[in-house]
């Protein structure tokens, strides 16, 4: 019964994480984890039990759909879909241990996305400039990336397209959350295909992530967003340190 509400709790917190400042996976994952999923089913499971969540922000926002940075839509949305099959490929053909050694590093890169994404795009643009073909070939890795772990994709891919974009981050959000839907999709369909799921786990996670999306938006709107940031990064740190520690102390 502990683990029914563990795994619950972590759903919700992760949930409220996702709809403020994104990160919910360093939540669930480690919960999964810690009920004794092995860490690839407990990593494909996550992706699971937190992507009705994130369609429905996309359902929210499609309104909003359009070009990034000159680009048509359909053909990011082609490019991300193409790298997120390659990416849940990847993992499902990942050995447990393996996996195990690789999940800090990607922690890391998730953890500092979510720390410097947002002033990584103004950054980069003031000092680099590139074309549309490298902007598909970052998106295609970006792609990769979500299929295969996908923390912090979205800001991500907010950072790589404000190297040709300058637009704000509001204008970003619509399509941030259907190209982050995209490489999810593709990723949910190879994991259930696989039996790469763990369900009982998967749907208590997302029972919670369906509650915490909702209270958490409500949150989100009366905390300070500096407040929100904060917590989520110190969280993400928390855990990278943590599965450093377990994979190689």
């Amino acid at each position: 019964m502990s683990e029914v509400f563990l795994l619950i709790g972590a759903g919700a917190l992760a949930g409220a994480m996702n709809a403020t400042a994104g990160g919910g996976s360093f939540v669930t994952l480690p919960a999964l984890i810690g009920v004794g999923v092995p860490s690839v089913l407990a990593n494909a499971s996550s992706t699971i039990a937190l992507y009705p969540g994130g369609l429905a922000s996309a359902w929210v926002y499609r309104d909003g759909f359009s070009r990034v940075a000159g680009v048509p839509l359909g053909t990011m949305l082609l490019t991300t879909l193409f790298g997120g099959l390659i990416g849940a490929l990847l993992l499902l053909w990942t050995p447990t241990s393996l996996f195990d050694r690789v999940l800090p590093w990607l922690l890391l890169l998730a953890t500092l996305a979510l720390a410097f994404g947002r002033r990584l795009g103004p950054a980069l643009r003031a000092r680099f400039r590139t074309g549309i073909v490298t902007l598909l070939v970052i998106q295609f890795l970006l792609g990769v990336y979500g299929g295969y772990f996908g923390g912090a994709v979205g800001l991500m891919m907010m950072a790589a397209w404000n190297l040709l974009d300058g637009a704000d981050v509001k204008a970003l959000n619509p399509p941030r959350t259907l190209l982050v839907s995209a490489a999810n999709t593709v990723a949910v369909i190879c994991f259930i295909v696989a039996g790469a799921v763990r369900w009982p786990e998967a749907l208590l996670v997302g029972a919670g992530a369906f509650l915490g999306g909702y209270f958490g938006a409500i949150l989100g709107k009366a905390l300070p967003s500096s407040v929100v940031k904060s917590a989520t990064v110190l969280l993400a740190a928390a855990m990278t340190i943590h599965f450093f520690l377990r994979a190689y102390a």
